[in-house]
């Protein structure tokens, strides 16, 4: 296309536009590719060390070494529910939320990291939010108003946080974790 006297290539315009995102995509990536280890030390402070995240789908084991052998045990995994369950949105995106859960498919804990929820300080935010989901089993139900409690005013938020844990938690515990035995 000449405008003034300028010749305008569209295409490369759209390829610089494409360029673009797939920088901001791949910087979003790495930047949550990498846990805190203080964040899973918090949810697991019995583990000696933690591997690099990894697997499909990505998570991190929370390891703990035998004093005699040095042998490194998975004692849990802790995962990232926005990268399992990224489709999954509160009332104004995604809420990013890090689970930790013992290889029986219990939950050690939540840590809420990131949100841009209008009512978060009070439904996803608090301490309690949290609280509620550690000792959980994996087999729950994970109803907001039923075994998870309900915040008014918030039930888009919590509704959704709630789905993004059990779901995440159950696709980890389906891919890596063994079925109890049922014969017991």
């Amino acid at each position: 296309m000449r405008t003034n006297g300028v010749v305008r290539d569209a295409s490369g315009k759209r390829l610089v536009c494409a360029s673009v995102l797939a920088a901001l995509w791949v910087v979003s990536s790495a930047a949550q590719s990498s846990v805190d280890p203080a964040l899973l030390k918090r949810l697991f402070p019995a583990a000696t060390s933690f591997s690099p995240k990894g697997g499909d789908p990505p998570h991190v084991k929370a390891l703990i070494a035998d004093p005699k052998t040095g042998a490194q045990t998975p004692i849990g995994l802790a995962f990232w529910t926005t990268e399992l369950e990224p489709l999954e949105r509160g009332y104004d995106g995604p809420i990013k939320i890090l689970v930790g859960m013992d290889m029986k498919g219990v939950l050690a804990g939540i840590i809420v990291t990131e949100h841009h929820e209008p009512y978060g300080n009070f439904s996803i935010e608090p301490p309690q939010f949290a609280a509620q989901f550690k000792g959980k089993d994996v087999r729950d139900r994970y109803r907001v108003g039923a075994d998870v409690d309900a915040v008014s005013r918030a039930s888009i938020t919590m509704g959704s946080a709630t789905r993004a844990i059990r779901n995440s938690s159950r696709r980890i515990a389906r891919q890596y974790l063994t079925a109890p035995d049922s014969s017991k």
